[in-house]
């Protein structure tokens, strides 16, 4: 069986070396190539492609996000373990938007740096225990703001979205059309708009397309 290919992208070469020891004790692992740049890194892939590359986010002339972008870009099969000191959330949401499969602190690297590759082989992202809170952050920004609309009214635009009759919303509600359509006259008044395709538009940036209507 071939050995997983990782290429090691970071400015500091007693790092980079300190991390080829630490690989090379690994028989299906194996290092085959360096760069302490992003341009040089770019420059590498051009005549060798690794399963893996362990990328530091600030490196000299191009930063290891700018660097994951392009990579994604161009070599999309190509799997990205950032090995940072930074613990900010938006780098981390930043990283995570790109696409990088994985996110370890340099901290903890040496302890950890084994388990996140085996991870990424998996095909799952890995992501530094000691990053909790800035996931927390992430997701709590990701929470949808309130909507002016009742639980009922979300339930109608729901299904006004999925192409459903007044007659067969009332039926799967077991509400009466007239009440569908006073429903309907509140959300539209609610939202200030006038056409159903212009509910539609709303509920699927909503994310209001798939709640439970029961």
């Amino acid at each position: 069986m071939a050995p997983y290919r990782i290429l090691l992208a970071d400015d500091h070469p007693l790092l980079r070396e300190a991390i080829k020891k630490s690989i090379a004790e690994i028989p299906d692992l194996q290092v085959v190539g360096e760069a302490g740049d992003g341009l040089e890194l770019l420059e590498v892939l051009k005549s060798s492609v690794p399963d893996l590359i362990l990328l530091d986010i600030f490196m000299p002339r191009f930063n290891g996000i700018e660097a994951a972008e392009e990579i994604k870009k161009c070599y999309p099969t190509v799997k990205i373990l950032i090995l940072t000191m930074i613990k900010s959330a938006e780098f981390l949401h930043r990283a995570l938007q790109i696409g990088v499969n994985g996110y370890l602190l340099k901290e903890n690297a040496f302890s950890d740096l084994i388990s996140a590759i085996r991870t990424i082989q998996k095909g799952k992202t890995y992501l530094s225990p000691l990053i909790t809170d800035q996931i927390m952050q992430i997701l709590a920004d990701r929470v949808k703001p309130e909507t002016p609309l009742t639980k009922r009214e979300i339930s109608v635009l729901q299904l006004l979205s999925e192409g459903k009759s007044s007659r067969e919303i009332a039926e799967l509600l077991f509400i009466s059309i007239h009440t569908v359509n006073r429903h309907r006259s509140n959300i539209k008044r609610k939202l200030n708009l006038r056409k159903t395709a212009d509910l539609v538009k709303y509920a699927i940036q909503k994310e209001h397309t798939s709640l439970d209507v029961s």
